[in-house]
């Protein structure tokens, strides 16, 4: 993936940077995606995609993207928050086996893993198809990739 650093931070109002993410967002809570927020947005920024994945997942599925747990793109580019249990944008497949959201949900006894969720400001309305992979939508977007920002959260489930 190529890197267009920015100055966008992207936030949750459930979790701060490096830290714990509640049960709620989780796998075996009730797997609702976090709250999400972002500011100092690119100008020309038409549209985000937005995906989010474990890099300490033992099983790899999809090369060095460890878990992927939630892509979802086709966010306007106006737009600047996503409620919990955003049902919005174009989802993509994620490794469960499905489209939307799947909540933290480590083996057990595995320890912390860190669970990134990357937000990309695209400079055209890129919406593509439903159910795209992670490797696809990222050699899409990248001819139009403005600037992105990350925010890293735990799980563990002892």
């Amino acid at each position: 993936m190529a890197f267009a650093p920015s100055d966008m931070k992207l936030r949750s109002s459930a979790f701060g940077y490096h830290a714990a993410i509640p049960t709620r967002h989780a796998g075996d809570g009730e797997n609702l995606s976090p709250p999400l927020h972002w500011e100092g947005v690119p100008e020309g920024t038409r549209s985000f995609a937005l995906f989010c994945h474990d890099p300490d997942a033992p099983l790899v599925k999809n090369g060095a993207y460890g878990f992927v747990h939630w892509i979802v793109q086709g966010l306007p580019g106006d737009l600047r928050e996503l409620p919990e249990g955003a049902q919005v944008g174009t989802h993509g497949l994620a490794d469960h086996g499905g489209e939307g959201y799947t909540g933290p949900m480590p083996p057990e006894g595995h320890g912390k893993h860190h669970y990134y969720f990357w937000l990309l400001a695209l400079d055209a309305d890129l919406t593509l198809p439903a159910g795209i992979d992670l490797p696809t939508l990222l050699r899409e977007v990248e001819p139009h990739l403005l600037g992105m920002s990350r925010l890293v959260g735990t799980y563990a489930r002892d």
